[in-house]
């Protein structure tokens, strides 16, 4: 028998799990913020609680474990320790299959700490693969038989009421061999702190959640909407590293591959919490979760906007910074999406699940992008969206121009992309010739050089070749959220 093993551990079906509706249907009056929160801190938790416990209930050093996060982790065993460690993952993932309804499954692969590191993680991909797509493989007949099916464990009171706010105000989560699938708020036979700090002793966990008006419960999503500027609207922001798998794979050892997952993990849980507890966000927006490589954050829709400019320029820094020894983009850019609710009462699970339909669509077209109000627009261009926001805004506030100014500029966005009739051609040339007679007499320079600005940066500013440009639509739309009320 080998002296040292790895074993790495995954856990799937997370994104179905978060997206379930609750066993006893939805409150009208909820969109679902505590089960939804409930269940991402399950998944979060069982990623860096499960091999933890792993090794003290096995009696080994912590420095052992490789990485967990990002719904997975890597430990490192001695070989005389396999079986009790299968059995242990085994009865936590009977657990974890009944608490979930059978969506989320805990699945496992080990291997020898023998050979090149690509050549370890290639035969830990192939059990984990197999396991993935055959899990019914390893099974004798019996598993081919009919069977009673078992009472559905409603487990919807654990995720709302044990988990939820309980692990927001918690100093340390814990673990008991009795509950093996379980994650408790301060109490357990093995014990964690929480950080928001990379700690050797602690377990990092960015759980910030914007406070209701007395202070005392998370804020609804229908406070979150009253707190945005112009239209109450909430919405999800969800991001994404681009090509961070593909980064992990040309490490060349596990003394590479550790760190930079860790790396990785701390930026999103650390930074995270920071920014949104900045005075600027941190009564408009809570965290659903943070992860390896991705995030997810619900509030004000404004507020999303600029945290999402915020983590995308931290991230780019952080790259800047710790990954100028590695070539290649893979890993150095960051994806998001933003998708808002229809209505202040609508499913939360719905709208994270619209996000990340978005985020999908934006990768697929491109990197290093955000999908935004409609329309998918490189970072560059989101500030330049942003600026003429500020300039449409201004010529409806301070020059009292009407709403129907900006559903005119739209009529030409809408003209190109859906073809043109002689009616609406008209009526658009027709008010661009009044706004021109009304701009002709007025000798207000300041007014003036806004008009210009925003003509130059609706078509460009190549006179030879006029072409709408897709930060413009956005800024046109955000203008209108803004200034509605």
């Amino acid at each position: 028998m080998p002296e040292q093993i790895l074993l790495q551990g995954k856990i799937l079906g997370t994104e179905e799990f978060l997206l379930a509706g609750p066993a006893e249907g939805r409150s009208v009056r909820s969109a679902g913020e505590e089960l939804l929160a409930g269940r991402s801190q399950w998944i979060t938790l069982l990623c860096e609680v499960l091999p933890r416990a792993l090794l003290a209930e096995l009696g080994l050093a912590r420095i052992l474990l490789g990485s967990s996060g990002g719904g997975q982790f890597l430990v490192v065993l001695p070989g005389e320790a396999r079986l009790a460690a299968e059995n242990f993952l085994a009865a936590a993932a009977v657990q974890v299959s009944e608490l979930s309804g059978g969506v989320v499954r805990l699945i496992w692969g080990v291997t020898d700490n023998l050979g090149d590191w690509a050549v370890i993680r290639r035969r830990l991909n192939h059990e984990l693969d197999s396991k993935r797509c055959a899990p019914l493989a390893g099974a004798d007949g019996s598993a081919f038989q009919p069977f009673q099916h078992a009472a559905s464990v409603d487990a919807d009171p654990y995720f709302a009421k044990e988990l939820g706010a309980k692990v927001r105000e918690a100093s340390k989560v814990g673990w008991s061999p009795e509950t093996p699938g379980k994650v408790f708020a301060g109490e357990g036979k093995h014990t964690w702190s929480l950080t928001g700090n990379l700690s050797p002793d602690g377990v990092m966990v960015a759980r910030h959640a914007a406070p209701s008006d007395d202070g005392k419960n998370t804020a609804p999503v229908q406070t979150l909407a009253r707190r945005a500027q112009g239209r109450s609207i909430w919405g999800v922001l969800r991001g994404d590293v681009d090509n961070f798998g593909l980064r992990l794979r040309r490490v060349h050892s596990i003394e590479e591959h550790v760190p930079l997952s860790v790396l990785y993990k701390q930026f999103f849980a650390g930074e995270l919490e920071v920014i949104c507890s900045l005075p600027e966000f941190w009564k408009k927006v809570s965290i659903i979760y943070s992860g390896g490589d991705d995030f997810a954050v619900y509030g004000s829709w404004d507020a999303l906007i600029a945290l999402a400019r915020e983590v995308q320029r931290l991230f780019h820094r952080f790259t800047e910074e710790n990954l100028k020894d590695y070539p290649g983009a893979e890993g150095k850019t960051i994806s998001m999406a933003i998708a808002l609710a229809p209505e202040t009462c609508y499913p939360l699970a719905s709208v994270f699940e619209e996000a990340g339909r978005n985020l999908d669509f934006a990768k697929s077209n491109d990197r290093d992008c955000i999908y935004l109000l409609g329309r998918i627009l490189e970072w560059r261009h989101l500030a330049d969206a942003s600026e003429l926001k500020d300039t449409v805004t201004r010529l409806v506030h301070d020059f009292r121009m009407s709403k129907q100014f900006l559903y005119q500029l739209r009529s030409f966005y809408r003209r190109e992309a859906y073809g043109d009739s002689g009616g609406e051609t008209q009526r658009t040339w027709r008010f661009q010739r009044r706004f021109n007679r009304v701009l002709s007499g007025t000798r207000d320079r300041e007014f003036q050089k806004l008009r210009t600005h925003l003509i130059i940066e609706l078509v460009g500013r190549k006179t030879a070749e006029v072409k709408l440009r897709p930060a413009g639509l956005v800024a046109l739309e955000w203008a209108r959220l803004v200034t509605e009320v």
